[in-house]
């Protein structure tokens, strides 16, 4: 069973105690949460992986791996991600929990102490910036993380789409910044990244596992309570509720797939009952193997290598995607606004209804199966008015009725059609 306990520890931050005696390891995570920022991204984006580099403590790799391995094997990473339109900056140290230790250390409080020391006291050279070998090892990362997801044409086509479909919100911003804006950093601008990091950002400490958390609320206490004259930036997300005009953007690239990725207005607001009913409807359409697209666009008519659709409910947006040979493109476009067209005409079966809130209710089931997954979830509540559980979740899903599906689906609008195509070399 979780227990879940949070405290405010000083302003914006907040100490969050999530504990399952049921796992054999513990989790405790420093999130850092700041409005995205285009000039801003690049060096947060570095910072956190940098920071895990070393501490005053531990002033070279070497010496915080070897601490780490003493730790039982302890693991220290870092992560960005993109929540709204916000910026999440991440560090996470885990190891074994304290009932498994040989000699009963203090493991939880140890991994604490050490993540505190990272975040804390880094180890700044004689111009107060972080070690030029770290950064230059942390940017070549980087811009291997970038190119990374630009040879996986997958997920480049998501993310063009989605940076056109938000061109003029904060949300088409991406994580990690531009290529050309990590080329150009500076060390000094890492350091100015870390003290608006302390400064402005809201702050959610999570302690997950097996571990009775006071001990490290009183530790983190002391460490958070070195910041002065904190001013946390006000957070939020601007949710546009319809597409004004669709935008239809083609480009051609040396793929042997052609992809094509719509997005779409889903008219819905975080924490209102239409939420739930667009989680729902998304999922009925090409959420499971059971959906509409998976079934007729895939199956049936075999115009897709691959057809779904996601729901992005912190920016209110559906995106659907696959991907074609080229010369089904415009076809499965349409086939896919077919079997939206079928669920706003209500052309929704029971079967359909049923399988899609099982694959829902299942999907929030497992999510305390993995410490990772209730951090993700638990991360995600901070955004809403109101926490809930994933047993609230699956009580809410259970509820939605057809007529709420099918008026989801009519408050959906095409806002952005992408496609990603082979150039005629690689389609013959």
């Amino acid at each position: 069973m979780t227990e879940i306990t949070q405290h405010p520890l000083g302003e914006g931050i907040h100490f969050w105690s999530i504990y399952n005696p049921y796992f054999k390891t513990v989790r405790i995570s420093v999130h850092f949460i700041l409005p995205l920022e285009k000039e801003k991204a690049a060096a947060r984006t570095l910072l956190p992986f940098v920071m895990c580099r070393s501490s005053k403590e531990y002033p070279d790799f070497t010496k915080l791996s070897q601490r780490l391995a003493e730790l039982y094997g302890a693991d220290l990473h870092a992560d960005t991600q993109k929540v709204g339109d916000t910026h999440v900056i991440s560090l996470t140290v885990s190891s074994l929990a304290d009932r498994y230790t040989l000699n009963q250390e203090h493991l939880a409080l140890e991994l604490t102490r050490l993540l505190c020391s990272v975040i804390f006291d880094p180890p700044w050279d004689a111009e107060h910036c972080f070690s030029q070998e770290n950064f230059h090892q942390e940017q070549r990362q980087a811009l291997e993380m970038i190119d990374a997801e630009y040879n996986d044409k997958r997920m480049y086509a998501k993310q063009r789409c989605e940076q056109i479909m938000f061109s003029s919100e904060q949300y088409g911003i991406p994580r990690y910044g531009s290529r050309e804006d990590i080329e150009n950093l500076q060390r000094p601008q890492l350091t100015e990244a870390w003290e608006e990091l302390l400064q402005r950002s809201k702050i959610e400490i999570m302690v997950l596992g097996d571990c009775q958390a006071d001990t490290l609320q009183e530790e983190m206490v002391k460490a958070f309570g070195q910041i002065k004259n904190r001013r946390p930036a006000v957070c939020e997300t601007r949710i546009v509720l319809k597409a004004q005009e669709e935008r239809d953007i083609s480009e051609t690239m040396a793929v042997a797939q052609s992809k094509l990725v719509m997005g779409f207005r889903t008219g819905t607001l975080l924490d209102t009952e239409e939420e739930i009913a667009a989680r729902l409807m998304t999922t009925v359409l090409g959420g499971t193997p059971h959906a509409k697209l998976f079934l007729q666009v895939r199956e049936a008519l075999s115009l897709c290598y691959y057809c779904s659709a996601r729901y992005y409910a912190m920016k209110g947006f559906m995106l659907v995607e696959s991907g074609v040979e080229t010369r089904n493109i415009e076809r499965a476009k349409q086939e896919i606004l077919a079997q939206l067209e079928e669920i706003q005409k209500g052309n929704v079966t029971e079967e359909e209804l049923v399988s899609a809130k099982l694959s829902l209710c299942n999907s929030y089931r497992t999510v305390e199966d993995y410490l990772s997954g209730m951090e993700s979830w638990y991360l995600l509540q901070t955004f809403r008015k109101t926490s809930q559980t994933p047993e609230e979740a699956v009580q809410q899903i259970q509820k939605v009725t057809k007529e709420q599906v099918i008026a989801a689906a009519n408050r959906v609008t095409l806002d952005t059609t992408y496609r990603l195509v082979g150039s005629e070399e690689e389609q013959r």
